[in-house]
């Protein structure tokens, strides 16, 4: 289904002409500095997705609802998101602008299609950045030794959220450096924390992959997994960023769907080999399903390394979430900044101005470092509320994959024929229909109520908040028509002769 990949050459003169004739062909003229190189944009995906953040972070979870099997997600959802993924590869080896999920949707489907997918795809992400740096602040206070109050929470969250703002603003180039630098640390921190329990702590062996512990209770296990299963569902994105920082990749045509599929590949196996040196590494399961051990992680890595040890793999800990914030940051500021250029959004003087020192879009970047923080602070009043507020975050990400990969769909249906340097060819209508029904069985298994003790409106958080996000985009959309103003190039993937009339 891929084409045969060509032996990555530093890009030459002809190369960067030809990047720059194929985006002005698109109707763009590109500021950014084409320095990201194959290697560094990989990294910039992986440190998204990050497999420590997102094992260490739902690990206790998962294990506590489904017991050991909770694992095979990994497999399930791996598969999935690697369907998405070819979709996507297709689309922005056509389409290689700026932005990811609001361009691409743009050109296969038209602007309000488009814009609502980037308000969703945007809040979710400036939701999982906040996310992301208030998860990293227990780590930077135990890491110091400081009290883990709600203020130290906060004012370590921001500190993490400072520093990834200002390796964002150093340029593509610094990016670069630290997307390789945050990968090649969570990778072998990964490997080696992994093969250190696995070698001297491991207390069970394979077959508890395959032993529920009585996790399930009463009930159907399939329920319990289904509810575990979300470690995988929140595990396998990012690799969405690699398309994110197109105007910034030599050949992006070719290179960016490989980094794609490689970041669904090893960063799913990085993932994969963490869960599963913690499963078999906790001495008490039961205890972990009961609630007795609700912090297993802290537990087995305070148990295995010792208090100096434990320090140095919370230091690896806190670059994968610097490295996961940064990338994520990365993300949102070409998002933002692909609106304002497409003057698609109120503020979108702003949001498309580009610094030529840094070449970077400096007041995009801002935006996705000042909300955050306002997201971050607001736990001072309560942290129930943001709870509530990073509800919205992953599936609000799943929700704008969904909306790409339905254009996507529609657009085959009527007539599009994928152009760009990565093609799936005769396999490319089955497997956009695979990719859209994973699709909605995820986004149906995040919204599942799963809490009957609680008030409903926190038992269904998470499709409220999805509902509310949507809502306010519809609002903004009926009453502040920038969408319908703007000029650039859109609904040009279906050829106009097979279009169905009235489209």
């Amino acid at each position: 289904m891929s084409p045969t990949p060509a032996t990555p050459t530093a890009p030459t003169g002809s190369d960067t002409d030809s990047d720059a004739a194929h985006l002005a062909s698109l109707g763009y003229s590109s500021e950014f500095k084409r320095d990201m190189s194959p290697w560094a944009n990989f990294s910039l995906g992986f440190t998204y997705l990050s497999p420590v953040v997102g094992v260490y972070s739902l690990f206790a979870y998962a294990l506590a609802t489904g017991g050991p099997p909770m694992i095979w997600s990994f497999l399930i959802v791996g598969v999935g998101q690697l369907l998405v993924a070819l979709v996507f590869s297709e689309v922005v080896a056509q389409y290689p602008v700026a932005g990811g999920v609001y361009p691409w949707a743009r050109r296969l489907w038209g602007r309000r299609w488009a814009w609502m997918t980037g308000w969703i795809y945007l809040i979710a992400l400036l939701c999982t950045i906040a996310s992301v740096v208030y998860g990293a602040g227990p780590y930077l206070a135990s890491t110091f030794g400081f009290a883990p109050t709600v203020n130290t929470a906060i004012v370590c969250s921001l500190a993490i959220l400072a520093l990834a703002t200002v390796i964002n603003f150093l340029g593509t180039r610094v990016l670069a450096t630290a997307a390789v630098i945050g990968f090649t640390a969570e990778i072998v921190g990964a490997l080696a924390v992994g093969g250190w329990l696995l070698a001297t702590h491991r207390h069970h062996n394979l077959g508890a992959l395959f032993d529920t512990f009585g996790a399930q209770g009463s009930h159907s296990y399939l329920w319990a997994f289904a509810a575990a299963g979300l470690i995988g569902v929140y595990q396998y994105y990012g690799f969405e960023a690699c398309g994110d920082v197109a105007e910034e990749v030599p050949d992006p045509g070719r290179l960016i769907p490989k980094a794609m599929r490689r970041t669904i590949y090893i960063g799913g196996a990085a993932a994969t080999f963490v869960c599963l040196a913690l499963v078999l590494s906790v001495a008490d399961i039961p205890a972990v399903i009961s609630g007795k051990d609700a912090d297993p992680v802290t537990t087995l890595l305070d148990q295995a390394f010792g208090t100096v040890g434990s320090k140095v793999v919370l230091g690896i800990v806190l670059l994968s979430f610097l490295s996961c914030a940064m990338s994520l940051q990365a993300a949102a500021s070409r998002l933002a900044f692909s609106y304002g250029r497409d003057d698609m959004i109120m503020g979108s003087r702003l949001l498309r101005k580009f610094s030529q020192a840094k070449h970077v879009p400096p007041y995009a970047l801002l935006l996705a470092a000042i909300v955050p923080a306002v997201v971050v602070v607001g736990s001072k009043i309560s942290t129930d509320a943001l709870t509530k507020v990073i509800s919205f975050a992953a599936v609000g990400i799943y929700l704008g994959f969904q909306m790409v990969v339905l254009a996507a769909l529609r657009a085959r249906l009527k007539g599009w024929q994928p152009s760009g340097k990565y093609r799936l060819g005769r396999w490319g209508l089955p497997v956009n229909i695979a990719a859209l029904a994973y699709g909605l069985l995820a986004i149906v298994n995040m919204c599942w109520p799963r809490t009957p003790g609680t008030p409903w409106y926190d038992n269904w958080i998470v499709p409220l908040s999805a509902v509310v996000v949507v809502g306010i985009g519809l609002l903004y959309m009926a009453v502040h028509r920038s969408h319908g103003r703007s000029d650039a190039p859109y609904d040009d993937a279906i050829p106009k002769a097979a279009a169905l009339p009235g489209s």
